[in-house]
Parts: structure tokens; sequence; C-alpha cells
């Protein structure tokens, strides 16, 4: 199954909402470092429900793009916003359809690790940047988050697991400065007592908490120079 065919089947089936409920607990903190200023042209790259253009509008940004390569994704959220200064598109990771230096910031929560190039992109990411620009992704599956790398398993298209050092590398060689990288705990998610486990998800009480405090989100900030 394509990137395509699987988050179209999510969006037609209401996943999209859920999936923003459960990343706002640490897009949000993202989102709130983002040195946005009233008038800045903003792509969310996998813009899944559109939640994160909409935070950005409320603090000024001009424009707002939502690009993903599920085509139900992209007319979902183009559904939850009424705000003739956000649109969203269908379109490729590997193939942004932007002109060079174009944008002032480039946000991506839970969806960099599905790019088919993951190079390319962040090649891709460099070029539509105007210089000054930067791009805050955050993945939740990544290397040092062990717990989460069974998530393949369950998914049918092929995900990049990079480690944090494979993350401020491959922004490096992209030709931008790696300016951030932290791993923002999610504070949110309840997690039961001890003598609840083994859960469905977790065999541990220590599992889940290494899951969402320890590791939670990994942002990995990077500046166009």
């Amino acid at each position: 199954m394509s990137v395509r065919e699987e988050f179209d089947e999510w969006a037609a089936t209401g996943k999209d909402r859920g999936m923003e409920d459960r990343h706002w607990h640490t897009a949000k903190h993202v989102l709130a470092r983002m040195p946005v200023e009233a008038g800045d042209d903003v792509l969310d790259l996998g813009t899944g429900s559109g939640y994160a253009l909409r935070a950005l509008r409320e603090r000024g940004i001009g424009r707002g793009y939502g690009l993903d390569g599920a085509p139900e994704m992209a007319r979902n959220a183009h559904g939850y916003t009424d705000d003739d200064a956000v649109g969203y598109l269908v379109g490729d990771f590997d193939s942004l359809p932007f002109a060079d230096d174009s944008l002032d910031h480039v946000f991506s929560m839970e969806a960099f690790y599905y790019a088919a190039d993951p190079v390319h992109t962040l090649e891709e990411v460099r070029r539509v940047l105007r210089p000054g620009g930067t791009f805050y992704c955050a993945v939740n599956y990544f290397a040092e988050s062990e717990t989460t790398h069974a998530w393949q398993e369950s998914i049918s298209v092929d995900m990049t697991l990079w480690s944090r050092e494979e993350y401020r590398e491959a922004f490096r060689e992209a030709g931008l400065y790696v300016a951030e990288q932290d791993a923002i705990p999610d504070r949110e998610t309840e997690i039961p007592d001890a003598e609840a486990f083994p859960t469905e998800n977790y065999e541990t009480r220590e599992a889940m908490v290494d899951r969402y405090r320890t590791w939670g989100t990994l942002l990995t900030v990077g500046v166009a120079p």
C-alpha cells in the first residue's frame, strides 16, 4: 500500500482527528518555539488535519500552506479550516511545489519519516526556505525511542528510523544549520499504575514512561543560511 492509500484510509475513518488529539500534547510546544512573525509564509509538511496552521494563524502568520500526500487528508483539512489565508494541497515531499527562497518557515509533525527519500526532502526544504528561514521537524519515531520501533510492523509503508545524530548529520548535509535538537516529553498522556500492566501496547509501566515522559517527541531545528 502506498503512503497515499494508507492515509486516505485513515482520513476516511476519522483517524486524522485522532492524530491531532495525540500529537497536540507535544506539537503545541514545538509550535510555541517557532519564531513566526506577522505576515510570514509557512508550509506544514504532512499537514494531516491542518491543526498546526490553524494554530499558527492565531499568531498572525500571513499565508499557510498545508501539503499532504493523501488527497482525503487534504480534503478533510480544508473542511476543518474556515480561513482564506490557509490552503491545502496534495503533493510529494520530494518535489515541493514552491519557488526557491519563497517560505519563511517549514513545520512537520510526525510525517517526515514517511518521505521516500528523506535526504532529498531536506534538500527541498532548504531550497524553498528564505535565508534565515527555519525547519521545525518533530518526530516520535526515532532510534533512541525504542518502544516506537514496533510501529513499522503495523503500517504498510516504509518508515525512516534515524537516530538523533543521523538527523543532525542529514540536516547539515542538506545545507541547514542545526540550531537546536531536543526531546519534548509528553506530560499529558495518562500512564496507569504498574499493576495495570501489561497492556495492549506496553509490557511494563517503565516502557510506557520511556515512550512518553523520557523521549516523547524529537525536535530538530534547521536554519537556512
